[in-house]
């Protein structure tokens, strides 16, 4: 930053004749002289803006309406779920969760899938839409940070906003004097599971985001991949369990990131299945983790394509 000093001694300007006299005012500002933080500090600062701009802080009062109501409404069923466990636990026999943590996502992914939807737009379609995407590649922070930065950004936002009734309800359960390890076992399964579904959605969201300037469409466009993806799927399981041809069901389960992560989930940890037909054995259970790997590391690969084509 610099700084005007007291203004000094003005220095006439030599000027032809019969012209007035022009003075030159130096005023003394000095170049910035501090430490240059460098690409580091720039990317941790620009994930930090990030993630609080998803949940519309530090932005307009408007921003934070729906990703507040999401939360709050995410969080409502597991505050009943553990006032009903804490309360009726021996009227009612219970010796274990209502609802279990791995299948908490799928139960809410409405939810889930509005806040990917409305908040993936917001970091990627906009800097696209207003060219601020010029100013962040001007600093010292190249194409791929600035793409991993901002898919970290809505990765762990969205996690927060599935973990934050897992938490709720693993608190719940302690308080209802549940088995400490078995409930301990269960939630850092669903925690995993909670940060491999953020994962799965928010690039798939944030590849569609970066495809069109119109936030609107990006919007409409995210919520028909995964809400109608999962429909999808949920009939062909359906359809493929009451056939008896649990294999079709499996193979279905991949094209979905709520299906396909609760199908890991319940081949890593053995969780309670949310759909008819899970993974079985271990050769549909590594095809499953594969297809995940897949998902993840395909958009992120997709994305650093389509920012390349990015003019700065």
């Amino acid at each position: 930053m610099s700084s005007p000093s007291e203004e000094r001694t003005p220095h006439p300007v030599a000027q032809p004749p019969g012209h007035p006299a022009g003075v030159i005012h130096d005023m003394g500002y000095r170049p910035y002289a501090g430490p240059r933080l460098g690409e580091r500090a720039v990317a941790w600062s620009f994930f930090r803006t990030g993630l609080r701009n998803t949940f519309g802080l530090g932005r307009s009062g408007r921003s934070k309406v729906l990703p507040m109501i999401l939360l709050g409404v995410m969080l409502l069923p597991a505050l009943i779920l553990v006032g009903v466990l804490v309360q009726a636990k021996d009227l009612l026999g219970l010796d274990e969760q209502i609802v279990a943590y791995s299948t908490y996502p799928i139960t809410t992914q409405l939810l889930i899938s509005v806040f990917v939807a409305s908040q993936a737009p917001a970091l990627i379609s906009r800097d696209l839409r207003f060219r601020t995407i010029t100013l962040y590649l001007a600093r010292p922070m190249p194409r791929s940070s600035y793409v991993l930065v901002r898919l970290a950004s809505l990765t762990v936002a969205t996690f927060a906003l599935i973990a934050a009734p897992l938490v709720l309800m693993y608190v719940g359960g302690l308080l209802a004097d549940l088995p400490v390890g078995r409930e301990t076992g269960r939630f850092l399964g669903a925690v995993v599971g909670a940060a491999l579904l953020a994962a799965c959605l928010a690039g798939p969201a944030a590849l569609v985001a970066a495809l069109t300037i119109r936030r609107g469409l990006a919007v409409a466009a995210v919520i028909v991949v995964l809400l109608v993806s999962y429909t999808v799927v949920a009939t062909i399981q359906g359809i493929s369990y009451d056939s008896g041809h649990d294999t079709v069901g499996q193979v279905a389960g991949i094209f979905s990131p709520y299906t396909l992560v609760n199908g890991v989930q319940v081949f890593l940890f053995d969780s309670p299945a949310a759909t008819p037909t899970p993974p079985v054995g271990t050769a549909m259970g590594v095809t499953y983790l594969l297809a995940t790997l897949v998902t993840v590391l395909g958009s992120v690969g997709a994305l650093l394509a389509r920012y390349r084509k990015v003019a700065p």
